[in-house]
């Protein structure tokens, strides 16, 4: 299995060479190209660069949605699938292979990505189940105007992010000076997840799908993961990464662990003042123990395996002609974009920060989703203060070896 490892995002950032189709129609004489995808800046400038190439005998039709991941799978199982691409990333390219809904594309990159740089095709078993095109990350975006006042530096450790927030708190800056993506869910799976990366331990045993998080290190990580609610809204269970947007925005907190892809929207003319703007700065994610507390991931575009050889080969050409140099260049600051010629913009720091910093990739495992989810779903109580963290992540563990046994993961 091939994933991006930390020295690539870490060097230059510029992994490929990108084919850029040409012409009327893209080269497409005709098919149907449908592309689900999530809905945030960088996505809508690679499926605008892919919506190019309709018209004349191609179809062309796509939907943003930030609930991508709960439809995308209904949407693929249906023959012909509802839609031709999904764009991806490390867990749900899992996710779509554990149930067989993408296509490999060997003989699409043979004939059509001849350019494309071995390290983003996403090999699994030997055949080429994606292409990336960007990397990103979940790194601390913070107020420097806010912190100065506080008189604190910047946080490079969770301790120092629990501290900062309570020197701004005490000083009467900020009622909740911390925010994250807590959602119950997909979202608070993840910041489990990226919290439990930073204690430096596997969450699984050596070569099995048998968990390994009922220790110290999953007590530390519920526990970090509690004191961050000590700053943060009493809401903070409904917050997605659109409501920190929101809130960030609005000038309401000082410290987020926030996706990098963010980071242009956060500092773009919209939805902001220039107070705001002016003070947002990015770096590197906090460390819990040596290790970033986040996870590295990659976005890039599957083929739907129902869908017929022509579709798959016009939604192919189409998703070429949206990662072009020219796209990444127009578009600097959206992403840290893994296409050659790109020249990398301030907003794209504190991703390439985080991965010199050391931080591991999400684990692609076919099992993850399991942990993802009953993560998700499970320590909601513990932080509510219902129970306490043995109890959480014995009910992690039980929630998740029934998962992974009615998927045939454990016996």
């Amino acid at each position: 299995m091939t994933v991006f490892k930390k020295s690539l995002l870490a060097g230059s950032l510029l992994l490929a060479t990108l084919g850029t189709a040409q012409a009327d129609g893209c080269g497409i004489e005709k098919g149907t190209v449908s592309i689900l995808a999530n809905d945030f800046p960088a996505l809508h400038a690679v499926v605008s660069g892919a919506e190019a190439c309709g018209g004349g005998g191609v179809e062309f039709s796509k939907n943003h949605n930030k609930d991508h991941k709960d439809i995308m799978v209904a949407a693929l199982t249906s023959d012909p699938s509802e839609y031709t691409s999904v764009v991806v990333a490390n867990s749900t390219l899992v996710t779509l292979m554990n149930d067989g809904l993408v296509r490999p594309m060997d003989d699409l990159v043979e004939k059509h990505g001849g350019s494309l740089a071995k390290n983003q095709l996403i090999t699994v078993d030997g055949k080429v189940m994606a292409v990336a095109f960007m990397a990103n990350a979940q790194h601390l975006f913070y107020r420097s105007d806010i912190l100065e006042e506080a008189g604190v530096e910047v946080p490079e450790t969770y301790d120092d992010v629990l501290a900062a927030a309570k020197a701004i708190k005490d000083k009467g800056l900020m009622d909740y000076p911390y925010i994250g993506t807590f959602k119950s869910g997909w979202n608070l799976g993840e910041e489990f997840v990226n919290m439990f990366m930073g204690t430096g331990a596997d969450m699984f045993k050596p070569g099995a799908a048998e968990l390994d998080i009922n220790n110290d290190n999953g007590v530390k990580t519920l526990e970090m993961l509690k004191s961050l609610t000590e700053y943060m809204n009493p809401d903070y269970l409904t917050f997605d990464s659109n409501a920190v947007q929101a809130e960030w925005e609005a000038g309401n907190a000082a410290l987020t662990n926030l996706w990098g892809s963010r980071a242009g929207a956060v500092l773009d003319d919209e939805g902001s003042t220039a107070e705001v703007v002016a003070g947002t700065a990015f770096a590197s994610a906090p460390k819990l123990g040596d290790t970033p507390a986040t996870t590295l991931w990659w976005d890039g575009f599957s083929i739907a395996a129902n869908t017929s050889d022509e579709d798959a080969e016009a939604t192919f050409i189409a998703m070429m002609n949206g990662i072009t140099t020219e796209m990444a260049n127009a578009n600097p600051d959206e992403a840290v974009w893994l296409i050659e010629g790109y020249t990398p913009g301030e907003k794209a720091i504190g991703v390439a920060a985080t991965a010199q910093a050391g931080a591991k990739p999400y684990p692609m495992l076919p099992y993850i989703g399991a942990l993802h989810t009953a993560a998700g779903a499970e320590i909601v109580e513990f932080l509510q203060g219902s129970e306490d963290a043995a109890t959480a992540l014995a009910d992690m563990e039980a929630a998740y070896n029934a998962a992974a046994k009615e998927a045939g993961f454990l016996k």
